[in-house]
């Protein structure tokens, strides 16, 4: 395999790292600003070298963000090479767009790394999918919101601290937005769905909510009520309907979830055989990251392209109704809805998730996190 790196960054540096001792494949120009020199592979400012070389059959795409990501991998399947990405936010946007084309040429495409760092969530996801109907997936799918959160708890440093130590320590950006409103794990969360599920979710009609406006007086009301505070994804489907949302969650002291530690993520599935399944790992870094990136250029070596067969397009109804606590803002019709108090902040009866998510939404200053649901 000859590979066309796009990116010399955190991922891209390493998966040059890890593919330098391998005989199987070789790194042979890499895309980067920079001037570089390197000792096995001619670097270039200009995409079309990479796209017009007819000895590359394989892109990996190491830039991040939705543009030019999708040009020029698009490009790339458009010109019969393969492609593997880290890109989750390319494939959850771009995702009809995307697989379609790759069946379309005949080039495989894998983005393994995309969910959970270095646990190979999708590639375990898909080998689950093969004998057995997949229920559920969602979990932990972040790893700053998971630190932050866990710092709040276990430290009682207030949201700005934490957030500051997550990028001093590198597991924040210096602008945390994607991550801490949770749209990072809304992007997870949708390629997992579709992967798990065959289908395709209307982004537009999956809710997301994160942790940007939660205080230290938070986190002391629900160690006062036994729980702690993660950022959870989830996604169901059941006799043809499906399920899905992002939202701040309360859960139980002592669950697996709860337990879960600095940036660590925790993912899980049900299927109708296996029944529940979870994957625990770092879910980001150099080399967790790059590692599965590597492993699937392997997977294309093999003839594994993606993981499912492009599916229908499905938009999502959020049936269920739960009980939420809010803090940072109130009006009327939060009010009617209010079951009790936890200090100055509401505890609502159930309510649906649709309608949270609206009131959420016009009062940006609010904090929302969803009570366990009663087995």
């Amino acid at each position: 395999m000859r590979i066309g790196l796009l990116g010399f960054g955190t991922v891209g540096k390493g998966v040059y790292k890890l593919v330098a001792p391998r005989a199987d494949m070789q790194v042979v120009r890499v895309l980067c600003r920079r001037d570089l020199e390197l000792d096995d592979a001619a670097v270039t400012h200009n995409f079309d070298d990479i796209l017009n070389d007819p000895t590359i059959d394989t892109v990996v795409e190491a830039i991040g963000g939705l543009h030019p990501a999708r040009e020029y991998v698009i490009a790339a399947m458009e010109h019969g090479k393969n492609v593997v990405t880290a890109n989750k936010a390319m494939v959850a946007v771009y995702y009809d767009e995307l697989l379609p084309l790759a069946q379309r040429m005949g080039v495989h495409f894998r983005c393994t790394a995309s969910v959970g760092g270095g646990i190979g969530w999708l590639s375990e996801l898909e080998r689950v999918r093969r004998i057995e109907t997949v229920s559920h997936v969602g979990g932990i799918m972040n790893g700053t919101c998971n630190f932050i959160l866990d710092s709040m708890h276990r430290t009682g440093m207030d949201y700005k601290a934490a957030l500051a130590q997550a990028q001093a320590l590198g597991y924040a950006e210096a602008d945390p937005s994607t991550d801490v409103d949770g749209i990072d794990t809304w992007h997870k969360l949708i390629i997992s769905a579709n992967v798990g599920f065959g289908v395709s979710l209307d982004l537009n009609s999956v809710p997301v909510a994160g942790i940007r406006n939660i205080q230290a007086s938070d986190i002391e009301n629900f160690k006062a009520h036994g729980m702690v505070c993660k950022l959870l994804s989830t996604a169901k489907q059941q006799d043809g309907s499906y399920s899905a949302y992002v939202q701040p969650t309360l859960c139980p002291a002592g669950t697996l979830e709860a337990s879960v530690p600095t940036n660590y993520n925790l993912i899980t599935l049900s299927g109708n055989t296996s029944g529940r399944q979870s994957f625990y790992g770092q879910g980001a870094g150099r080399y967790p990251t790059a590692y599965n990136v590597v492993q699937d250029c392997i997977d294309c070596l093999r003839g594994r392209g993606f993981y499912c067969s492009y599916g229908k397009k499905v938009t999502v109804i959020n049936k269920l109704k739960l009980s939420y606590y809010v803090s940072g803002a109130t009006d009327d019709a939060l009010e009617e809805r209010k079951a009790l108090n936890w200090g100055d902040a509401v505890v609502t009866r159930p309510v649906s998730i649709h309608w949270m998510h609206q009131w959420l939404d016009a009062h940006p200053g609010a904090f929302i996190a969803a009570l366990p649901v009663e087995e």
